[in-house]
């Protein structure tokens, strides 16, 4: 929860800071890009070795990590600095989850519970995490407004912002030190075919890897910081109402991820996890075709009704389908694929929402490619079941 809050607050002022230190749409397409890259590249490393290395000592390392990354996007307004600190630093442009912390956390999950009770604890999980992430939208949005109402730059409210992220991975990894010798996997023989972490579930894990990365991709082009530009640049929102509508958002996202667990266990986790999404992704074409702000807020509100209601069902999925010391790993592997997804799609999305004409474009390719997506996941894996389901 400390971690999202810090998501949080980042997801609704990073595109801002950004423009306010003078780069443009394209180059800020481009950091987003090595940003993801950066945040795919430390997640793959370090999750893969997690179940080898200790699950408590990634932790630790990638919140130093988010520390420093904190530390120099705050300090320095140069492009090539910046790109250093995103590059290195785990920093969300998305104000979601990047680096190693999600799969290694799901993986001591599922170690900790049992396979009936698993997407209802990854429910809660993500409810926790949406929450807080809300109340960091809610709270960084407000707090640069009300410093620039009593006399802060943009700039300089925006950087002390970056500051207090750097403080919070202090935190978070102060608290992953805390946890106990239960989330470590136990020992098991090496295996010399395995590759990345990954023995016998490779093949499935990649394939859910392709999947997972053209879902991603798609959603790159409307990540929140887009959102959050493109809506200030086409109704002239501000920061507290962007904090707001964010906080909203994540909230009505948290509270979907509960409806999954029930609907999970009557039609399935691959089922619940294509058939909520289908619709959230016309609702997302929608947006740019509101003739007002309020119209576009209310169909994007609704659209986070249901939008999220796939990622329990996908999480236990994942960690359901492979052997318990391969979790880490393969938790890494998808998300590691999902990160590279979103990674590309900056570099098409950054220019075109520097074109008036074309800044609705993003929201059409990304609620197109995600329809593909979802058709691909149910024919690909609706035979596989997971045990609750097989059993």
């Amino acid at each position: 929860m400390v971690r999202m809050f810090a998501y949080g607050i980042l997801g609704v002022i990073l595109v801002l800071y950004l423009a306010a230190a003078g780069l443009s749409a394209a180059r800020i397409g481009v950091l987003l890009t090595l940003t993801f890259l950066g945040d795919a590249a430390i997640t793959l490393w370090l999750s893969t070795r997690a179940d080898r290395w200790g699950r408590r000592r990634v932790l630790v390392a990638g919140a130093l990590l988010m520390t420093l990354g904190g530390v120099v996007m705050a300090l320095t307004g140069d492009f090539a600095l910046l790109v250093l600190g995103a590059t290195v630093g785990v920093i969300s442009p998305t104000g979601g989850e990047v680096g190693p912390f999600l799969a290694v956390e799901q993986a001591c999950l599922a170690q900790l519970i049992a396979d009936r009770d698993r997407t209802r604890w990854f429910a809660w999980y993500n409810v926790a995490g949406y929450g807080a992430t809300a109340l960091g939208a809610l709270a960084g949005g407000f707090a640069a407004e009300y410093l620039q109402h009593i006399g802060w730059t943009a700039l300089a409210s925006y950087r002390l912002l970056l500051g207090s992220y750097a403080l919070f991975g202090l935190v978070i990894g102060g608290l992953s030190w805390q946890l106990g010798p239960e989330v470590e996997v136990k020992a098991v023989a090496a295996k010399a075919d395995k590759f990345l972490g990954l023995g016998s579930s490779r093949a499935t894990v990649f394939k859910l890897s392709a999947l997972f990365s053209l879902d991603s991709f798609a959603g790159g082009f409307i990540v929140q910081s887009f959102l959050a530009y493109w809506l200030h640049r086409r109704f002239g929102a501000g920061d507290a109402a962007l904090g707001a509508i964010f906080f909203g958002a994540n909230l009505l996202s948290g509270l979907s991820a509960l409806a999954a667990v029930p609907m999970a266990r009557r039609i399935g986790l691959v089922n619940t996890m294509v058939w909520t999404h289908l619709p959230s992704n016309v609702l997302l074409m929608g947006v740019p075709l509101m003739p007002t702000f309020g119209w576009a807020v209310t169909l994007l509100l609704l659209r986070h009704t249901i939008s999220q209601m796939d990622v329990p069902a996908r999480q236990s999925y994942v960690n359901a389908v492979v052997p318990a010391e391969e979790r880490s790993a393969a938790n890494g592997v998808t998300g590691t694929a999902r990160q590279l997804g979103t990674a590309l799609a900056p570099l098409l999305a950054g220019p075109l929402l520097g074109v008036p004409a074309l800044a609705s474009v993003p929201f059409f390719v990304a609620g197109g490619l995600k329809i593909v997506y979802d058709l691909a996941l149910w024919r690909s894996f609706r035979a596989l079941k997971p045990p609750e389901e097989s059993g």
